[in-house]
């Protein structure tokens, strides 16, 4: 057998290995959700198998208005926190690979700071800081867009970072402004398309965040403006049949949302090579 059939051969066993390993770890982490979705389709689960199949659950939440409130107000923090920090951020990386790189240091101490921040500290900090000050700050909706903003901050830069650093921006930065292109201009229309991919990843991590952040939206808002974290925290006392059927739908809507972003990126990445 010729080395290059060796090859092959060892190229498809690996492939072959890391598609069924892929598939271990797949299945290994759909467990807890199986396990949720099957514990919300029955009415209690105190023996081996469960017992009392109904679908009272997903009928009752498909017919609660509040619950599909819940998301759609969850879905707005997501998109309108997660669009607020890219921009300030694609902003602020401009000054560090056009202007000055030795602000990148500052820039990325600033930016890791949430990371040491704990949601009660984080939104008693922030309540305490604007509320009574008479401004457009001490609205409680601007303050949850606000800390929604600063919590997906460390999770968006270290994306957007990494892209730059990919493609070197800096030195295509240069090399279009040899050929008499301006440095916003050449940042906006040859640096930006290429770190498309990296700015969607680190939006979809910004996006479980957010899903997933309960103690910032009861702290801050609580039932004034209501996130799904708050409906499920709400209802975990009723029944833990509703609850794990909130969980499921959480899951799926999250799952959309994933994969709407990372059709996107797909697409982004089609057009890149054509």
């Amino acid at each position: 057998m010729s080395a290059n059939a060796k090859a092959a051969r060892n190229g498809r066993t690996t492939s072959l290995a890391a598609k069924i390993f892929l598939a271990i770890v797949a299945l290994y982490l759909l467990v807890p959700f199986v396990t949720t979705f099957i514990y919300s389709l029955f009415v209690e689960w105190t023996d081996v198998l469960p017992s009392g199949f109904t679908l009272r659950n997903y009928i009752e939440l498909f017919s609660n208005v509040t619950f599909w409130s819940s998301i759609g107000r969850t879905l707005v923090l997501c998109l309108v926190s997660v669009a607020i920090t890219i921009v300030l951020l694609l902003l602020a990386m401009y000054v560090v690979v056009a202007v000055n790189r030795k602000l990148g240091r500052a820039m990325q101490f600033i930016c890791m700071i949430p990371y040491a921040l704990q949601g009660v500290i984080l939104s008693i900090g922030i309540i305490s800081l604007y509320t009574g000050t008479g401004t457009i700050l001490s609205n409680r909706m601007v303050m949850l867009f606000g800390a929604y903003t600063i919590l997906v901050l460390p999770y968006i830069y270290q994306g957007i970072r990494n892209a730059l650093n990919a493609i070197d921006a800096e030195m295509l930065i240069q090399a279009a402004e040899m050929l008499g292109c301006g440095r916003f201009r050449a940042y906006v229309q040859v640096v930006l398309p290429n770190i498309i991919s990296g700015i969607l990843v680190s939006s979809l991590l910004a996006e479980s965040i957010v899903f997933g952040d309960f103690v910032l939206a009861n702290n801050i808002a609580g039932t004034n403006y209501q996130n799904i974290q708050v409906f499920l925290q709400a209802n975990m006392d009723r029944s833990s049949g509703l609850s794990s059927a909130i969980v499921v739908i959480i899951f799926l809507v999250v799952g959309a949302v994933t994969a709407t972003v990372l059709k996107l990126q797909s697409g982004t990445q089609k057009s890149k090579e054509e």
